[in-house]
Parts: C-alpha cells; structure tokens; sequence
C-alpha cells in the first residue's frame, strides 16, 4: 500500500487530468473531480489521507473565501443584498428546520437538538462550488452575482446556528436570545477583524517595494484574518469575505502593475490547487465513511441521506419564489424599482444549490461521542455527492434550453472606462505637452496612439451587427497573429544566443499584456487562432 505522501503525489496527478478532461468535455469541474476521487476511493493500494476539520477549515476555506470575495464586485453585491441576504440567513433557517423535521421524524431516538445540527451542516450552498460552476456557464451576471454573495455569507449563518445546536445537545439547554446575541456578535466582530487584518496589509504593502514580500502579505492576510477571528470566537468566514472586499478596493493603488501580475498567477495557481484538492479530497472521503457506520446499516443511512437531499432541493426550490414574491408584495416602491424577476432566472436560482466542503468538515468536526455522529458524517456525504452530480450535471442543459438572452452589461461598461481612461490620458498629455521636457514629436505619437485605440475600441461587437463583429474578430485576430511573429522571433533570438533569456522574459512579459488586453491571454503558439 501507498504510504500518504505518495498517495498525495498520485491525487494531484489525477487532480491535473480530471480538470483536462473536465475542460475537454466542457463540464464544470467540481463534479468530474468528485466523481475521480470516489473512483479512486475503491483502489486499495491507495492509503486514505484523514481529512481533519481543522485542516479543511484552515488551509483551504480562508484563501478560498479571500479570492472570491476579491473578485465579487461590491457595488454589484450592495445592490442585490436583500435577495442575498434572503438567502443567505432566511433560506439557510428554513432549510436548516426543515432538515431537522424530516431527519427527527426518521431517525429512531434522534432528538431535536442533533437535528438541527445536522440541518445547519447541510443548509450552506458551497463558495468553492457556485463559483466553479457558476463562473464557467452561460448565466446572466446578476444570478452570478447573487449566488455568488449568497455562498460568501451563508456559511456564517450555518454556523453560527451549528455551534449553537451542539452546544444544546450537550447541555440540553436553548436560548433564543443568547442565540441572537451570538450571531451578532460573530458578523460584528468578525467583519471588524477581517477589516482590521486588510487595512494593516494595506499598510506594509505600502511601506514595502519587493514584489515579493507584497505577494507573501497577500497570501497571509486570509490566514491572519481567519485565525484572529477564531480566537476572538467571531466568524472566520465574514473575517475572510470582509477583507478580500475591503482589500480590492485599496489594491490598485498600493501594488504596481508587475506585482498584480505576479500576485494573480499565483492566486490563480493557488486557488486552482485547493479547489481541486477540497472536491478530489470529498470524493476519496468514502472509503473512510463507509467504514465508519455499523454493518448492514448502510443502506438504511443511504435511504436518509436520499431524503435530506431532496428536502434540501426542494425547499431551495419553494423559498426562491416565495422570498422574491413576499418583499414585493409588501412594497410597492420595491415593485416599482425592482420588478418581479423571471421563472426562468428563479428556477436557476433555484436550481444552483450545490454543497461542498464546509459541510463535510462541519461534520467532520462534530465531537466523537455526538449522537449518530458517523450517519451524520455518510448524510452530509450523500447530500453534497447528490447536489454537486444530480444539480451541477443538469444545469448546462437546462440553461441551454432557457436560452437566456446575451448580458452585455460587462462590456458595454469595459468600453465606457476604456473611453473615460482614454480621455483622461490625452488630456493630461495636453497639460504635459507645455513642459520642457515633453517633445512635440513624442507628443503627437501619443496623441495618435490614444486616437487609434478609441477608434479600435469603438468598433466592439457590443449591439454591432453581423459585418461589425466580424470587423472586430478580424481586428483582433490580425494583432494577435501579429504578436505571435513578434514571440516566435524573440523565440528564435533566444535559440540563436543573440539574446538571453533575461531579455526574452522581458519582452514576453510585455507581449503577455498586450495579448491580454486583445483578449488572446489564452491562446498558445501551438494552437490555432479562435475567430
């Protein structure tokens, strides 16, 4: 048998080929990367890694929570938090009795308090998930961003409501109140925190001119956030989810252009590891599961875990609607600003629950002498496995036959800030031209060069017809080629030792940004051209 470390060499092997054949078949990766870990689960050579609670929870969700609330646009996510928040705490308590009602009148000598714990480790929809997901399908950007907020803020809730459950399974006493006040407490302070541990990264970045120092400082500040949080017994989720959005907003300004690039590489590489690692890792968890409940007692837990699956789809399902009905209803101002959104965008709403980590490692860290501890751990189990399969497989199609119209907003807002950029560049070169040092030659080269860009990017396909989107493609398609000849020949200087690679890397680099600012960051010399 495989010892850990080559057990983990193997998984992210098989991490790297599950997320090709994902992209291959365009589905969304989380769940070709569940379904790799089970497969991988029945291999005996391979020796489980225990997955700790405390593990999951701090290595993996604080630089997740960080970089989705990063790159989720607060103004788009203060505009929609009611809905938000609808979710968030209002669907996670119905879902949370809802599952305690079902799991209660099932479960032989289960009583109430286990199963609200229970409903509260099933209630969340996963960050990592509706992100993976959401991000990699045809949805209007206002569900995205919905759903998006609703994964960044439910966790707390869900939590909160955990601690409190288990509490009153081992005291076998309740209060509302205390209950509230807790909750309170959790979002005040761990938004404080997560605040506090931004601002003071903000700081040393600015005082710090080593690009990588200022990307370490971007790498701990999540960790920092989180632990600090922890001690303070606030929410470590909200700690996360406050400083990445408080951090974006201040970024631009203290980092320079080659530490952004740097720092999203290995966000992006970072970020790419663990969200293969959390659903390889769910996957694999089966062969432990298995083993931990009493023999010929499976299929009875798997019957349970079928029916907390359904109760948590359906009441998802029953709340979207009802919550975006009872706020209109009550108001008309609201019905007058905000009218009542589509079937089809609550059905997908509806439909976009899927569970992930943090309710496994909720489970995980329930203590070991807590009632029906290892049929709860198989239920989460079966829940996340039933929501990630049965939702996220289906809900390509069923976008495909909703057929939602093109959400042009993003670009038509890129070409109005490249428009003001533009503007604000040419007419601070005007102020410049007056200075000794400022050539009129070199001048008027700018000029022309800002002149030629706003003529470029006025010709975007945004409500073009047919001949300007091609006269657009074709553009970009003739600069990219371009790039490509100007990357093939410094290549080949390289090759020749004309050049060292330090010269090649310097130019590439530049190459590299006007690729991405053509929209060609993805394509490589030993593939065709998309047009």
């Amino acid at each position: 048998m495989l010892g850990h470390a080559q057990t983990l060499v193997v998984l992210l092997v098989a991490m790297l080929a599950l997320t090709a054949v994902a992209r291959r078949l365009l589905l969304p990766y989380p769940i070709v990367l569940v379904i790799g870990g089970l497969v991988l689960g029945f291999v005996p050579a391979l020796k489980p890694i225990p997955l700790e609670p405390d593990l999951v929870f701090l290595v993996f969700l604080p630089p997740v929570l960080w970089a989705a609330a990063y790159f989720t646009s607060l103004r788009d996510f203060r505009a929609n938090l009611r809905p938000i928040l609808l979710l968030a705490i209002g669907l996670v308590l119905a879902t949370t009795f809802a599952v305690a009602a079902v799991a209660h009148a099932m479960m032989p000598d289960f009583g109430w308090a286990p199963a609200i714990v229970l409903g509260a480790i099933v209630s969340p929809p996963d960050a990592v998930a509706a992100t993976a997901i959401g991000r990699r399908l045809v949805i209007p950007r206002r569900i995205i961003t919905i759903l998006e907020g609703e994964s960044l803020v439910n966790d707390a809730s869900a939590l909160v409501i955990y601690r409190t459950a288990i509490v009153a399974t081992a005291t076998g006493h309740f209060t509302l109140g205390h209950a509230l006040g807790e909750f309170v407490f959790a979002v005040g302070v761990g938004v404080a925190v997560g605040i506090a541990i931004a601002v003071a990264s903000r700081w040393a970045m600015a005082l710090i001119e080593d690009s990588f120092s200022e990307i370490a400082i971007t790498l701990l500040a999540p960790y920092a956030a989180w632990v600090v949080a922890e001690r303070l017994d606030a929410s470590s989720v909200l700690a996360c989810v406050a400083g990445g959005f408080y951090i974006r907003r201040h970024y631009s300004a203290v980092a320079s252009p080659a530490t952004r690039l740097q720092a999203q590489a290995v966000w992006e590489q970072l970020i790419f590891f663990l969200n293969g690692a959390i659903f390889v890792f769910i996957g694999l968890e089966l062969r432990t599961l298995r083993a931990s409940v009493k023999e010929g007692h499976l299929g009875e837990v798997i019957g349970w875990g079928a029916a907390i699956a359904a109760v948590c789809i359906v009441v998802r399902i029953l709340w979207v609607p009802v919550a975006s009905w009872i706020p209109r209803k009550l108001s008309a101002k609201l019905r007058a600003r905000d009218p009542m959104p589509p079937l089809t965008a609550m059905a997908v709403i509806g439909w976009t629950g899927m569970r992930g980590i943090v309710s496994l490692a909720a489970a995980l860290a329930l203590p070991t002498d807590f009632p029906l501890r290892a049929e709860i751990v198989l239920i989460t189990f079966g829940v996340i496995l039933a929501t990630l399969v049965l939702q996220g497989l289906t809900l390509p199609p069923i976008l495909r036959a909703i057929h939602f119209p093109e959400d042009d907003s993003l670009a038509r807002e890129e070409q109005h800030a490249r428009e003001q950029a533009s503007a604000a560049a040419l007419a601070h070169v005007e102020r410049l031209a007056l200075e000794p040092w400022a050539h009129t030659d070199l001048v008027e080269r700018m000029r022309t060069y800002y002149s030629q860009r706003d003529r470029r990017f006025s010709r975007l396909e945004i409500g073009q017809d047919e001949a300007g989107r091609k006269h657009a493609a074709a553009y970009r398609r003739l600069r990219h080629e371009a790039l490509v000849a100007e990357r093939l020949r410094v290549i080949e200087l390289r090759n020749l030792g004309a050049i060292g690679d330090e010269v090649l890397q310097r130019l590439e680099h530049e190459l590299d940004v006007e690729a991405l600012r053509i929209g060609a960051g993805d394509q490589r010399l030993d593939r065709p051209v998309h047009h």
